[in-house]
């Protein structure tokens, strides 16, 4: 029988020292949404939506592991205000692809801060299926401008016909085989590339330009800083292409 997966470790497991001591498991820190609107300030009207979002999203937690149980405690800025930073690097992006949205971070975040907004549109790639029927009630829970798409994402990526403006992933996979899947959608659309990681960021980036095998990436691609982990940086991209070495 082949080996399963082993599932991809970038800065899904890493918890402040603070959330691993006097605090119960289980429960969000009073103060964490504070401190996660002060890094990401959003209206009130959004605010409303991500209540609703985070409040179904740790009832469902209790029997479907949505997101790691370590980083409940800090829920609002490991994984909401971690999501709405990458607003800023795209703010006049409408229509974004989010693949493998798990437990709705970052694409039903941007979605909730994105409603209002004419044209604006979040795709949600998730081929969990349990995941995906989560997303179907958090979007309809908070009306955000998204669809829930349940496949993988390279067949989702090579049967998109649309356009898109932004491409995340976050928590997914290297940047390598991240590239190698979503290519199409990068391809095709010329979209901005958005990809949350740790401090392997760099490597992921060398590792994805400088390949042994037969394919190897070109790109435009800079590093920004994270505001919620001080280790960590988003991988910008632009003008992907497919390069083959001898």
């Amino acid at each position: 029988m082949p080996r399963a997966r082993r599932p991809y470790r970038d800065r899904e497991e890493k918890t402040p020292r603070r959330a691993r001591t006097g605090h119960r498991p289980g429960l969000v820190e009073p103060a964490d949404r504070e401190r996660a609107l002060a890094l990401t300030h959003v209206s009130r009207e959004t605010l409303e939506r991500l209540d609703r979002f985070v409040a179904l999203l740790l009832a469902w937690q209790r029997t479907t592991s949505l997101i790691a149980p370590s980083t409940v405690s800090h829920l609002w800025t490991r994984h909401i205000a971690d999501s709405l930073q990458l607003l800023d690097l795209a703010p006049e992006a409408r229509v974004w692809v989010d693949l493998g949205t798990g437990g709705g971070f970052p694409g039903l975040a941007i979605a909730c801060a994105l409603a209002g907004r004419p044209g604006a549109h979040v795709h949600l790639v998730e081929s969990n299926t349990k995941k995906a029927a989560f997303l179907r009630e958090a979007q309809r829970l908070t009306e955000a401008p998204a669809s829930v798409h349940a496949a993988r994402i390279e067949d989702f990526a090579a049967g998109f016909e649309g356009q898109a403006d932004v491409v995340t992933a976050r928590a997914v996979a290297p940047l390598k085989s991240l590239l190698d899947q979503c290519f199409p959608l990068l391809g095709k659309s010329g979209a901005m590339g958005l990809f949350p990681k740790g401090q392997n960021a760099e490597l992921e980036l060398r590792q994805a330009r400088e390949s042994r095998t037969a394919k190897a990436w070109t790109m435009n691609a800079t590093l920004a800083p994270s505001r919620t982990d001080p280790a960590g940086r988003i991988i910008v991209i632009r003008d992907v292409e497919r390069t083959r070495t001898t």
